[in-house]
């Protein structure tokens, strides 16, 4: 029987004790952001129906361009997400008069992306709310990063 060398990585349970013992201390790290995220997540479900809402009204009742009522559509939904994120994603205390501007910023600088998004898919041949759907989830993703680290900051 082989003895093993004290650099060597333990085998069987003990390994998998030891594995654990590493991915603890990560989860712990990124679990709350990943909660945040999902809060966030949520609050947008609720803004983004809202936005989809006042999208496919303005372009099916009032014949706006699909590029507009989508622009439209993410102005009025940033309002709700902007109160849902604040008190429930965020739980911020902090001035209205600080973070709501730059929310406001963020928005905008999603719904410009979606915007651009949209208009690239219809002119490809893209059905409007495909396209609003592909914006979407890329605003998702880059609007969470910039209000935690910069519109809803402690």
């Amino acid at each position: 029987m082989r003895k093993r060398s004290s650099g060597a990585a333990p085998r069987g349970p003990a390994r998998d004790r030891h594995a654990t013992a590493r991915f603890v201390p990560v989860m712990t790290r990124f679990l709350p952001a990943l909660k945040q995220f999902l809060r966030y997540a949520s609050v947008g479900a609720v803004a983004t129906a809202v936005h989809y809402a006042l999208l496919v009204l303005a372009v099916e009742a009032l014949g706006w361009p699909a590029f507009v009522a989508s622009g439209f559509g993410a102005v009025v939904g940033a309002q709700v997400a902007y109160a849902g994120n604040r008190h429930f994603t965020f739980a911020h205390h902090g001035e209205v008069r600080a973070s709501w501007p730059r929310f406001q910023a963020t928005a905008l600088a999603g719904a410009l992306l979606g915007m651009a998004i949209v208009a690239l898919g219809v002119r490809l041949g893209t059905h409007y709310v495909l396209a609003q759907m592909a914006a979407t989830g890329v605003s998702l993703v880059l609007t969470f990063a910039i209000n935690r680290v910069w519109a809803f900051r402690a």
